[in-house]
């Protein structure tokens, strides 16, 4: 009897090997799995399991969700809600959307022949260890990948403007700080007022999934563009209030005050 046949609706059926060949992966990423209850039970034979058609098409979709980013708990769900009745289709669509990058930075590549032109006698051992642990860079021995160019160019302009990299590469931290306490204002009110239906215990209606989609795709660029008005909003305050202090300094001390 062949390893692959074709059944009695002329369908065809695999052997455990035969189907982990065809789904690219090995027999012992198949059999995890089957333990994890990704896939449906095969067919039994006497002692032969025998997978179908539906076998190949689930490892196929578990393999494109991991690819965009879900963990296989989260598949798990997903499978679940297809197996009892709910709209998989649209909870799929409505992770993707959820999970997919927010950034569209492009990583740049330098030998260390660039990264000498760029920064000079400023490519210390102490500037490139920071670099490594804010996530910016990783280091092989013949030079360094970045995650951004935009980042790369503008901290290689703030250099060349006569900022020091070690002061760069300081305001990076403390920036980084103030933005991710950001983006958690933007989770708890995404959460709360837009995705709560997904923590409930009953299932989502049907099409609420799609509308879900649809809002967080709606929601995406609109809170780009509130931190966005927001940071320039408060720069415009800040340097107003820097230069009206200066000139508070400069009448204090009798200095003629700057145009």
């Amino acid at each position: 009897m062949d390893k692959v046949r074709a059944a009695g609706d002329d369908r065809r059926e695999y052997r455990v090997e035969e189907l982990a060949e065809a789904a690219g992966i090995t027999t012992r990423t198949l059999r995890f799995y089957r333990e994890r209850k990704l896939l449906q039970p095969p067919r039994k034979e006497g002692r032969i399991a025998w997978y179908g058609e539906e076998h190949l098409a689930r490892l196929r979709m578990i393999a494109e969700l991991l690819e965009r980013g879900h963990t296989l708990e989260g598949i798990t769900e997903l499978i679940d809600a297809g197996e009892s009745g709910r709209d998989v289709a649209g909870l799929i669509g409505l992770a993707a959307a959820i999970v997919a990058p927010w950034s569209d930075e492009t990583p740049v590549r330098l030998d260390w022949e660039e990264l000498k032109s760029a920064f000079g006698d400023q490519l210390t051992e102490e500037n490139t260890a920071e670099s490594i642990a804010q996530g910016y860079i990783t280091v092989d021995e013949d030079g360094i990948t970045h995650v951004s160019r935009r980042l790369l160019d503008a901290t290689t302009e703030l250099v060349t403007q006569g900022v020091p990299l070690a002061a760069v590469l300081d305001a990076s931290r403390r920036t980084r700080e103030h933005v991710d306490a950001i983006a958690e204002i933007f989770i708890e009110v995404v959460g709360e007022h837009l995705l709560s239906a997904l923590s409930a215990d009953t299932p989502l209606p049907p099409g609420e999934a799609a509308r879900l989609t649809e809002r967080i795709l709606r929601v995406r660029p609109l809170a780009r563009t509130v931190a966005d008005a927001q940071f320039t909003l408060a720069m415009d305050r800040r340097v107003h209030a820097e230069y009206d202090d200066l000139l508070r300094q400069r009448r204090e001390s009798g200095e003629p005050e700057a145009p």
